[in-house]
Parts: C-alpha cells; structure tokens; sequence
C-alpha cells in the first residue's frame, strides 16, 4: 500500500500534465443549506470558483430539481465603482427600468428560505362592508344593519382590515429588485476573502418532491466550461429553519483576528424552535449557535448534528474538518448533556430522556471555534428513530440473516433487510417507525460461508473450530475479551486473517495474531491501511496474510486493542486462503473535455491479498462522439492513465459514465466497476480518495461566449457630452468598455446608464 499512497499523493501533478487538464477548475468548496424537506422549495447558495457562465446545478437521484436563479464572480474595483454608480443613480427619485429589465428582475427572485411555518393572525369573524362591524363566522346578516355579510370578509385577530396600497407599477418593482440585487453584491463581496477558492457564489432554487426519497445526494454545478465536484446534499422528512446565510469571509490576520469576525445582533445567536425540526447554520470564528425549544417530561430526544459529514476534509486547520461540539442546557442554564463525537465519528451525537417539562437549550460550536462560511451544518433534534448499531455486521448472498439492532426510539421501527437479489458488497440500511426513516448504517453482503461466534472461546484450549474458507460475525462481549478460532494447516499453506469492524460502522479498534500449538505468535497486525474505506481516517480494522511454517493447528485471535466490550463491539472476520481482488478508483469524478480534445483520468487499483496481474480497463458503452483506446495497468502498478477523446464540439447536458476492469486471478475471472473520486486533502498533507456517486462527462467549447441578451438602444445626442477633452487613447479604453458591456450584459446597468457611460468613455477618445 506504500506505493498507492505516494500514487496519491502525485495524483495533483499526474492531473496537471494531463491534456486538457485545465478544464478541470470547477471546483466548489460549500452548499447552504445543505438539504431541504421533501415537498418544500427553498434557495441554496453554492461557493467556489472557476464557475464562470454556469448552466446548472444538478442534484443526484430522482425527486429533486433545480433552477439557476444568480451567478456572482469576483469583480475588480472598476467594475464595483461602476456599480456604485448606478445604485446611486437607482436610489434617486424619479430613475426608472425598461420594460425588459423589468421582465428580467423577476427571473433573479428568490423563494422563501427555509423555515418554521408562518404565523398566521386567527380570523375571528366577519366584518360588515356596510358598517363595519365585526359579526361571527357563521353569520348571514349583520347583526347591527342587517346587512348581507361576504364570507370573503374574513377578519383577523389583528382588528380592522388593511386597507389596499394602491399596486407599484412593474417598472418601480424592477427597480427596486435592481436595487437590492446590487446591495447583495456589495454586501456578499470580500476583497480579502479567508478562502479564495470559495469566492465565488452561485444561487439557486432547490424543488424536493414529497416523494423524493430521504438521504444522502450529491449537488454539482455545471458551466459552459466543466462540471464541479460533488457534495452531500440531503433530502430530510422533517421540517427545516436555516439561518441567515452567512456572506464571505474576511482574511484572519495575526494580532487582528476580530476584524474578520463577523458582527451579527444578539436575534440571530438564538432561534426558537419546535421540534422535531432540522435546524441549517454556518458556523463563523468564535462563534456559538443557539436553539431554544420545548420539551416534555418522558420525551426521549435524539440530537445529532452534520457538519463533517457535509464537507470531510478541510485543508488548511487541523483536525482538518468542521469539529463540531453539541451541548444541552435546560431552563436553569445547567449542561445536562455534551457530546463532541459519536464513538469514532466526528460528528456528534446525544440522546436524552426529558426528565420534566420546560425549556431546553441545544448549542452548537467549532471545538477549536474557528469558521468560515464552508462550516456548514445541519442538526436534527426529536423523538425520532436512530439505529446505534446492528448485528451481525453482515451476511451471505441469497441467504436471510436475523439482524438485531440497539438504538432508540426503535419500539416500533422495523429495519428494512436487502433484497433477496442483493448483490455482494456493502449496502446501507434504515429502520422505520411508519413515520420517519431512521439513519443509515452499513451491512456487508458476502459470498464465503458464515457463522456466529461462539462462546465460550476465549483462548486455544476452548477455541472454536472453524473451516476455512469462512466468515465469523462476532463481538467483544466483556473488557479483554479475546475470541479464539482454531484451524488446520499445512506447512507452506497461505491463510488470510481480515477484520471488517470501523469500515461497517463498529466502534471496535481490533487486533489480530495467529499463533501456533506451542503459542508462539506467527504473525499479528493491528491497523490496516485501506485507500478505498471513503471518509474513514481512523485505519483501526486489521488484516494479515501469513505462510504457515508447518502442518498442524493454528490459532486466529481477535481483540480490541484498547480492551473495549459491549454488543455494539461487533466485527466480521475472513479467515481463508487468499482470494485476490481489487477494487478501482478513477480520478477526477468528473470528465471535461474540450472541442475534438480528449482527456486523460487516473485510475487507482486498490489490490487485495496479494494479487498483482495486469488489469484491463476501458469506459462501458460510450456514448456517440466519444470514444476510449482502453488502458491496461501493469502488474505490481497502482495507477494508470486512462485516455478518452470526442468527436464532437460540445454538449448540451452532462452524460454519465462507466469505467470497467476485466483481470484473471488464476482460473478465475474477475470484473470491476471503478467508483469516481475527489483527490482531497485533509490539513495539511494527508490524501483520501473521496467517492462520489457519478462519473459525468461534458464537451465544451473553449471558445464559447455568452449570446448577448440585451441590445442596447442607440446613444442619444442628449447623451454625449461636448467640449471635453479628447485625451484617451482607443487601447486604453478597450477595457473599460468591456467591463460596461459586460455588467450590462449581466443585467446589471440600465440602458440609460450604459449609454451615457460609454459615450462619456467614447467623447475622451482622440480621433
């Protein structure tokens, strides 16, 4: 494996020698919110760069749609003077917008964020139109003029009707819409942003269908120029609040931290909710959130937060993720419950029985109280399903298994198994109560024989016999707890000892050695590095491959290094000979090519025990204009290049695509999918193949420019200004000008300004 994790880390300098590789830059960094409710629509806003002229924003699976509604790029000094400008202008009486700016306004307007419902005023009675007195609902007359009453004339709680405002007009609507959209880039804009590689800001408008299924999507944007890469997107069942978006933030400084620390009215620290409820926040430096809501005696609350989840690695501050830190306070301000993570993972999570009725308060912050507007999160509180762990940890294809599982909330829940027809490998499953889907947890799928471990098994004279090849589902049962497994070998004979526990969601950190009839320890391991375990940076499971010096029996015992027990402490473990395997990683997740170009992935080989033959790669049915020669990868390599070229001069939409392996392992066949993935850095060097669920190719075309959406009117004399100066040089207003095309272009000038702005410019030049 030392070879694949220097591959890894070369992947950055592979990639950038690659043809074309620099169609590759769409690259976001964070997605607010990062989910929604099914059957709601709410905005999002995306944070990245290279995202010049986007097309759109897609959302994995079904269920889901989006619509492009703003794109904000970094603008230089002139432009935002220019823009200056024209708010002033704006905010003048009497300025007006074309009837086209008008119709144009509208298309940048944004749904309500997400949010508790709103709070509508009773409606009490009906109100006479004749005298105007109030009358019940259920009235036909009124009850002081004897008038017949309007049951449109519903009156709230507030008292008398309002009285209607006379309708603005289209143009004044528009203005002020400009107004506003010019406000929100002055106020979205950081010369000296923390991350510059988060500047740029996409918006966007999020539909979930009410049958859109809950769980984990990815969300990538598309541009004229490429696709990004993906994040985690979720579709939730509860409703949801989400803060007030947070706008980019200011470089940290050393000595003057606070001045990038933004400034936000004491409101916004704390929201009142009610639960259950998905609460979506960023997390800015020094900052902690608050959530006020009530709860009842016996309720028994699970609080969980996303943050790590959402975007796993940082780069640039250790630990290198979003830390986040969960506490609860009850009316008196006491801490009756803490969490900072769940067992091994990052993200943390608290349950809590309600002990008496009243006000609870459930805080989140950054352990180390950094931020910055990547520091996304989504916290989930209620009596809701939540499965801790299950067991076994897995099964044999076509063959039922009994699963238990501990949790709560789970007196009702049922936990779905897989399919009959499941294939082998890892799925992920979740229990549900009628209502709500529980989290999802890994369950393995195998194709060896299996069995439970039995106890008692706790040293070699008591060692259960097993025989090879098989699969034990077992767990540490009581602190030091060690589980023996006795089998037969011959001299010169390979077995394979290997543990699936921290990669199936077990928080046991195992150890294995095989000894012999005297003893003597022939082999042991504690961690075993594996490149294709996703987010997982804890390497805790154990594997060893061992020659055995002679016949006779040999010991396998399994541990938890830091002697550990209880029934979540499960594991599976692979006793058998070796069963060479690999399995693919193609980076990037994304393929973007430019007219007739072509352009080189990298395909990393994770092997297992031991093999080491060539394997055959290639894309699975292109589609028409593109086409691959296929690569091999040597034997005893860990990467290859694999190359695919078009035909054609761009795409209108992404398509998805497959790379498969074919290999041969002795007599045996074996064919492969490559999974996509993000070469990512965790703070400060660290490299994970980070997984994504697509693999979309797009053509485009290096030369494209956006059509022009706007014609502008022919310049007026009255707009020309005379007797100037003619001092200017036509090269040195080059620029200039088409800074003013394009913010016009990008409907932000109105025509009069436009105009007046380029014959102020062209009436400087020297003929």
């Amino acid at each position: 494996m030392d070879k694949l994790r220097i591959a890894i880390l070369g992947t950055v300098a592979l990639l950038a020698a690659a043809p074309c590789a620099w169609a590759q830059n769409q690259h976001i960094g964070f997605v607010y919110p990062a989910g929604g409710q099914q059957g709601t629509t709410f905005p999002i806003r995306l944070g990245g760069q290279g995202l010049v002229h986007p097309d759109d924003v897609i959302v994995s699976g079904e269920g889901v749609s989006v619509r492009l509604v703003d794109y904000y790029r970094v603008m230089n000094n002139q432009e935002l003077a220019l823009l200056r400008q024209q708010l002033n202008e704006l905010q003048k009486d009497g300025s007006t917008v074309d009837d086209a700016m008008a119709a144009r306004m509208a298309w940048f307007e944004f749904p309500e964020p997400i949010g508790p419902p709103a709070e509508t005023e009773e409606v009490v009675g009906l109100l006479c139109a004749a005298c105007g007195v109030l009358n019940p609902l259920d009235a036909t007359v009124c009850s002081d003029c004897h008038a017949e009453l309007d049951p449109s004339e519903a009156a709230a709680s507030g008292g008398e009707q309002a009285s209607e405002e006379p309708a603005e007009s289209e143009q004044e609507i528009a203005r002020q819409n400009l107004i506003e959209r010019i406000q929100r880039v002055f106020a979205e804009d950081e010369r000296f942003p923390a991350v510059r590689s988060q500047a740029e800001l996409v918006f966007a408008e999020v539909t979930v269908e009410p049958d859109a299924k809950p769980g984990r999507r990815e969300i990538r944007v598309v541009t004229k120029r490429g696709i990004s890469n993906a994040l985690s997107f979720y579709v939730g069942q509860l409703p949801e609040v989400a803060r007030k978006p947070m706008t980019t933030m200011r470089f940290p400084v050393l000595g003057r931290e606070h001045l990038s620390q933004r400034n936000r009215p004491p409101e916004e620290e704390e929201l009142r909710i009610s639960i259950p409820r998905t609460m979506n926040g960023q997390m800015a430096a020094g900052e902690v959130n608050r959530y006020r809501f009530h709860a009842t005696a016996g309720q028994r609350l699970v609080m969980f937060a996303k943050a790590r989840d959402l975007i796993p690695y940082v780069a640039d501050g250790v630990p290198g993720w979003f830390q986040a830190v969960l506490r609860l306070h009850d009316a008196d301000g006491n801490e009756v419950a803490y969490n900072d993570d769940f067992r091994f993972h990052p993200d943390p999570l608290i349950y809590y029985e309600v002990p008496a009725d009243g006000e609870y308060v459930l805080t989140i912050n950054e352990a180390l109280f950094r931020g910055r507007e990547s520091f996304v999160y989504r916290i989930t509180v209620g009596e809701l399903p939540y499965v801790s762990s299950i067991f076994p940890l897995g099964g044999r294809v076509g063959e039922s298994v009994a699963i238990e599982m501990e949790g709560w909330n789970l007196d009702q829940a049922v936990l779905a198994v897989p399919p009959e027809d499941a294939a082998p490998g890892r799925h992920l499953l979740a229990a549900s109560d009628g209502q709500h889907l529980s989290n999802f947890v890994p369950f393995m799928l195998g194709t060896l024989p299996e069995t439970i471990e039995q106890e008692p098994n706790d040293d070699p004279s008591t060692a259960q016999q097993v025989t090879l090849p098989i699969v034990i589902n077992g767990r540490a049962d009581h602190p030091g707890d060690w589980d023996v497994f006795e089998v037969e070998g011959k001299a010169g004979e390979t077995i394979v000892a290997e543990v699936h526990a921290r990669r199936l969601g077990s928080p046991m950190d195992s150890f294995v050695k095989v000894t012999n009839e005297d003893g003597k320890i022939i082999a042991l391991n504690d961690d075993h590095y594996d490149a294709a375990s996703g987010l997982n940076t804890d390497h805790a499971d154990s594997y060893l491959m061992v020659e055995l010096p002679a016949d006779g029996r040999y010991f396998v015992h399994v541990g938890d290094t830091r002697r550990q027990a209880g029934s979540e402490y499960a594991y599976r473990l692979r006793i058998s000979h070796p069963l060479p395997d690999f399995e693919l990683r193609v980076v990037p997740s994304r393929v973007v090519m430019r007219s007739k170009g072509s352009v080189a992935l990298t395909v990393f080989a994770i092997r297992r025990d031991g093999f080491t033959g060539p394997i055959s790669l290639n894309f699975e049915d292109l589609p028409d204009g593109l086409e691959s020669p296929g690569a091999t990868l040597p034997a005893d390599q860990d990467s290859v290049k694999l190359t695919v070229r078009t035909t054609l001069a761009d795409m209108d939409q992404p398509v998805d695509l497959t790379v498969v392996a074919a290999a041969k392992a002795g007599d045996r066949e074996i064919v492969r999918q490559a999974v996509p993935a993000e070469d990512s850095m965790q703070a400060f060097l660290w490299r994970h193949l980070l997984p994504a669920k697509t693999l979309p190719a797009l053509v485009f075309d290096p030369s494209y420019e956006p059509p022009e959406q706007r014609v502008r009117p022919p310049i007026s004399d009255e707009d020309r200004p005379q007797d100037v100066e003619r001092t200017l040089t036509r090269a040195s207003v080059t620029g200039r000008l088409r800074q003013v095309e394009r913010l016009y272009q990008e409907w932000f000038l109105t025509d009069e300004f436009a105009n007046r702005e380029i014959a102020s410019i062209e009436a400087r030049v020297i003929q």
